[in-house]
């Protein structure tokens, strides 16, 4: 018997997890939100989750949504509320202000009938961390934001049309959140002190980094290279995910354009994706590919020779792309075209999976890149750093016990009601 108290140690309990992203969303915060809500469910838990739909990271609803307005689905043993929001099929602080206004107005129009124990959210959205505080204060119950991003400093670093205003109507409603918090979660050490300056007790914020959620690649690398016809004697550089702005990825289509003996490969999609194709016409060494499907994904990163992560110059502690831990357990090394003094930097040399580059410098890139082909010894080993990395630092089951820790304490920590 209390063996199985152990195993579900939240039964009995309501909880609510506000998360605009959700699955099936393949890439970025969803699968984090969804197997973090699926895990409680497992662990007893009576579990909500208020959602948006599916649109990341195309950036356009899924057609299986497009003509819902309001929907409830259970996924995995989780109650999924879904509310219809805007979706802008380009970026710019206007229509990133639409985008999180519909998902704040349809959030705290029909919230989900449930009374909750405690409520979670994943920032961003904005929107989802305001929903979040307010559903929290009307039941009196623990709040615990968990920040992936931060859009304050993400519309002020990013390049967004419009972001020096973006960012402070986004930093009011980030304070507001974060300040409404109980505990506040961090997925990275260097978020901690852009939270703290916004009147948050450095005492009441938690590391909880995001884990590795795909599994290793299995498939013959030889046979997936031959089936992308990509050629043996023609190194890849890959890189998957989000084109959005502030990836910076001008600097790999650039960096094609110097080095024609390179096969440069941009896999995903995003706002900037049309773009980024129209930078890159004529040019035949620079292919773009769909988001892969999950069985297929990670033996496409083995695959590759290189994997990049880029970011603007300007990009320093707001973000750490969700991409690196997928990157670090394909073993194959990472090229980091990033500014040395922010997280994604640290995280790389944290891995010993990878080399860190200026960034928007196609021929600093280029360099790296060169280096890890001359020398396969060099990048193997680099390249079996990442997967050891996971070993040690990302696996699922400690992630998730670090999650329960934090709702564990937020529920007996919450005594006195909110903190302001």
């Amino acid at each position: 018997m209390a063996d199985e108290e152990h195993h579900r140690p939240f039964e009995h309990r309501s909880l609510l997890v506000v998360s605009t992203n959700y699955a099936p969303e393949l890439t970025g915060i969803g699968p984090y939100a969804a197997q973090l809500a699926e895990h409680w469910a497992a662990s007893g838990a009576d579990t909500h989750v208020l959602a948006g739909m599916p649109h990341y990271p195309a950036w356009r609803t899924d057609p299986a949504y497009r003509r819902t307005w309001r929907t409830e689905e259970h996924r995995a043993g989780v109650t999924v509320h879904r509310r219809r929001h805007y979706v802008p099929p380009r970026q710019s602080a206007l229509r990133r202000a639409a985008f999180e206004a519909s998902i704040l107005a349809h959030g705290l129009l029909a919230p989900p009938a449930v009374r909750p124990d405690a409520v979670v959210s994943q920032m961003p959205s904005l929107a989802g961390g305001v929903i979040g505080a307010r559903i929290a204060r009307r039941h009196r119950v623990p709040y615990i934001p968990v920040v992936q991003d931060l859009m304050g400093a993400a519309a002020a670093q990013s390049g967004i049309r419009g972001g020096d205003r973006a960012a402070a109507l986004a930093a009011r409603a980030e304070r507001f959140a974060l300040r409404s918090a109980t505990l506040v979660g961090v997925i990275h050490e260097s978020f901690a002190a852009r939270v703290a300056a916004y009147g948050v007790d450095p005492g009441r914020i938690r590391t909880v980094p995001n884990w590795s959620h795909v599994r290793a690649p299995s498939a013959d690398r030889a046979a997936t290279r031959a089936r992308l016809g990509w050629r043996e004697d023609t190194p890849v550089l890959l890189h998957s995910g989000n084109m959005g702005l502030k990836q910076g990825l001008e600097v790999l289509v650039d960096a094609a354009r110097l080095a024609p003996e390179i096969r440069i490969v941009l896999m995903g999609d995003g706002n900037q994706r049309d773009a980024l194709r129209a930078r890159a016409a004529g040019l035949p060494n620079l292919d773009f590919l769909p988001p892969a499907d999950a069985d297929e994904f990670t033996d496409i990163l083995a695959a590759a020779d290189v994997l990049a992560v880029t970011q603007r110059a300007s990009v320093l502690n707001m973000s750490v792309p969700s991409k690196l831990t997928s990157y670090f357990v394909s073993g194959r090394p990472v090229v980091a075209s990033v500014a040395e003094e922010g997280g994604t930097a640290e995280e790389v040399r944290r891995s010993g999976a990878g080399l860190l580059v200026a960034p928007e410098d196609p021929a600093a890139v280029l360099g790296a890149v060169r280096k890890l082909v001359e020398s396969p010894a060099e990048a193997d080993a680099l390249g079996a750093g990442g997967p050891r990395y996971v070993a040690r630092h990302l696996g699922r089951d400690a992630a998730l016990a670090r999650f329960d820790a934090l709702l564990t304490e937020a529920l007996q920590d919450d005594r006195e009601g909110p903190h302001r």
